[in-house]
C-alpha cells in the first residue's frame, strides 16, 4: 500500500474534476464535524443535444456513527458548489458513510481510523493481522492486536479494511491504548512486523 499525501493525492493536472473539487469541497465537510474520504465523479456523455450530467459520490467519516441526517446535512453544504462546478448539467450526488468494513484505498485514510478495528493482508507472512488502529503517520500504522502492538510499514499491506470483529483494546483520544504507559508500549517488546 502506498501512502499518498491528500494534497498529492487531488491534483490530478486537468484530467478529471476530482482534485480542484476535492479542495474545495473538503473544508465545507470539515466545518460539519466530518472528514471526506473520497470523492468520485463520473461524467455522463451528450445525448440528444442535451448537456451531459455529472455523478458525484462522496464518502464521510467521522468519529461514531454516520446517520443519514448527517449525510443530508452534507449533501445540503456542498450542492450548491456542484452546480457551479458544473453549470447546465445535471448533477446526481450521492453522499455515503465508509460503511463497517471498508476496504481502504490509501494509508493516508487510516489517520481517520483511529480508534477502530483494522485487518491488513501483509506481505511478509501472506496472512492478515487484526487490531485496534492507535497510530497512523507517513510510513508506517500500529495495531493493538492480542499479541500486543505490531508496527506494519506501509511497504508490507497489500491491502486493508475496516474490522467490525473484536475490538482490542481501548484507545485514547491521543492515539494512546489505555492502560499502556507512553514511550513503552507492551511493556517495551515490539512486533516490527518484518
Amino acid at each position: 500500500m502506498q501512502y499518498t499525501p491528500r494534497e498529492k493525492s487531488v491534483h490530478t493536472e486537468g484530467k478529471s474534476p476530482e482534485g480542484a473539487l476535492f479542495l474545495s469541497l473538503e473544508p465545507l465537510i470539515r466545518g460539519l464535524g466530518m472528514a471526506l474520504i473520497e470523492l468520485n465523479v463520473f461524467l455522463m456523455k451528450k445525448r440528444g443535444g442535451k448537456a451531459g450530467g455529472a455523478r458525484v459520490r462522496a464518502v464521510v467519516y467521522k468519529d461514531g456513527a454516520i446517520a443519514v441526517d448527517d449525510c443530508s446535512r452534507v449533501h445540503r453544504s456542498i450542492m450548491p458548489r456542484l452546480d457551479l462546478a458544473f453549470p447546465g448539467q445535471d448533477v446526481y450526488l450521492e453522499v455515503s458513510s465508509p460503511g463497517i468494513d471498508r476496504l481502504i484505498k490509501d494509508g493516508s485514510e487510516f489517520a481517520h481510523y483511529i480508534g477502530r478495528g483494522v485487518a491488513c493482508y501483509r506481505t511478509d507472512i501472506s496472512d492478515w493481522t487484526a487490531g485496534t488502529l492507535f497510530s497512523a503517520d507517513d510510513k508506517e500504522i500500529k495495531l493493538l492486536g492480542t499479541d500486543g502492538e505490531t508496527i506494519l510499514p506501509y511497504e508490507i499491506i497489500a491491502k486493508a479494511r475496516l474490522d467490525s470483529g473484536p475490538q482490542y483494546g481501548d484507545v485514547s483520544p491521543g492515539g494512546v491504548p489505555k492502560g499502556v504507559p507512553t514511550g513503552a508500549p507492551n511493556g517495551g517488546k515490539k512486533n516490527r512486523g518484518v
